[in-house]
């Protein structure tokens, strides 16, 4: 039996449907992401989750009972929110003591715990410090301890990370994955980023308007997304509109207007005739000189009309020769300073036959 189950959930205000019968379940243990787009109604689920919402409709089960009735402090669920909603005239240990003192436990078992939650996230010696004595990352560590020192059944953070600096939260990612496996306690995770849900999550469920788009593994959502949105809001993406000409189980064969002929993967209900897109990842394209040899089915001459260098890669833009603009990775692991190709300069890019995937209209 899943440990949490959400079951046809549906909840309005007004003439606003948030959530539009979302069903799905997280199993015990799980490091499970609601991933969308700002308004797409992952954190009123969240909400309703911890009790401070209800639906108008359907059921929220948690170990195969009905949370309907139980309000947020009797729930064994515990949220950690952006702002982290420390209390800021008590020390790191009183913060983490909080809901053991709500709960009435003995001044010895208080000690015990929060010394172990303290230990947890690597905060022993910050014990007697003050929140405003913190960093970004100990306060996040800090509500991360509360939320954990009475061990609840789920943790639910919404947007944790979100006020982080790009390195920190790298690091917070790295120690929350460790946590996570630690501890054993089931995660759900609200987020807006996309390489933020990749690295983190068991499984992801990408929403919109309210809607599950798919739910699978981040391997999954990437490599084969289930429509447009999720490939293009997943990563980046070039979608060239095709027609299919032919289908079999080995591939298909595919006509980009003004290109010619694609080389793709097989795809389940693609037939001959049918239209649609064919999403390929930057990483799956390759940049070459204009007179460059390679053995690549699908290759096309265009020009470079810019690119963006970030360090370990380069992205390029290629504008082929129908007007398309396709994106390129190219990494810069040559000894010495990178080399770029130059705006305007002719190039070809080239991808194997079995690279990217097709989605119908």
């Amino acid at each position: 039996m899943p440990l949490l189950e959400i079951r046809n959930v549906t909840r309005r205000f007004g003439a606003l449907t948030a959530i539009d019968d979302v069903t799905l379940s997280i199993e015990a243990g799980e490091f499970f992401t609601l991933l969308g787009p700002s308004g797409c109604g992952k954190t009123t689920l969240l909400r309703m989750i911890a009790g401070f919402d209800a639906p108008d409709a359907g059921s929220i089960w948690l170990d195969g009972k009905d949370l309907a009735d139980k309000p947020p402090e009797q729930r064994p669920v515990h949220t950690v929110f952006q702002s982290y909603a420390l209390f800021p005239h008590m020390s790191v240990a009183r913060n983490v003591a909080f809901p053991l003192q709500m709960a009435r436990k003995t001044a010895d078992e208080i000690e015990a715990k929060v010394k172990q939650a303290l230990a947890e996230v690597h905060l022993e010696d910050k014990g007697g410090s003050y929140p405003h004595e913190l960093s970004g990352g100990q306060k996040q560590r800090v509500a991360l301890a509360r939320a954990l020192v009475s061990r609840p059944r789920m943790l639910l953070l919404d947007e944790p990370l979100g006020a982080l600096d790009a390195k920190l939260r790298e690091q917070m990612e790295i120690e929350l994955i460790s946590l996570q496996r630690d501890v054993g306690i089931t995660f759900i995770f609200v987020t807006h980023a996309q390489p933020e849900a990749l690295a983190l999550s068991h499984r992801i469920a990408v929403m919109r308007n309210g809607r599950v788009e798919q739910m699978d593994t981040p391997s999954r959502i990437y490599g084969f997304p289930a429509n447009r949105f999720v490939a293009d809001f997943i990563g980046n993406c070039t979608m060239l509109p095709v027609t299919v000409m032919e289908a079999g189980t080995h591939g298909l064969r595919l006509a980009v207007l003004g290109l010619g002929e694609v080389a793709a993967p097989a795809a389940e209900r693609a037939g001959a005739g049918h239209k649609g897109v064919l999403a390929i990842r930057p990483e799956q394209v390759h940049i070459l000189a204009a007179a460059a040899a390679h053995e690549l089915k699908n290759h096309f001459a265009g020009r470079v009309r810019d690119f963006l260098y970030i360090g370990d890669v380069t992205t390029y833009v290629v504008e082929l020769e129908n007007g398309t603009r396709i994106e390129a990775l190219l990494a810069n692991s040559a000894p010495g300073r990178a080399r770029f190709f130059d705006v305007d300069e002719p190039v070809k890019v080239a991808w194997r036959h079995d690279a990217g995937i097709f989605l119908c209209d």
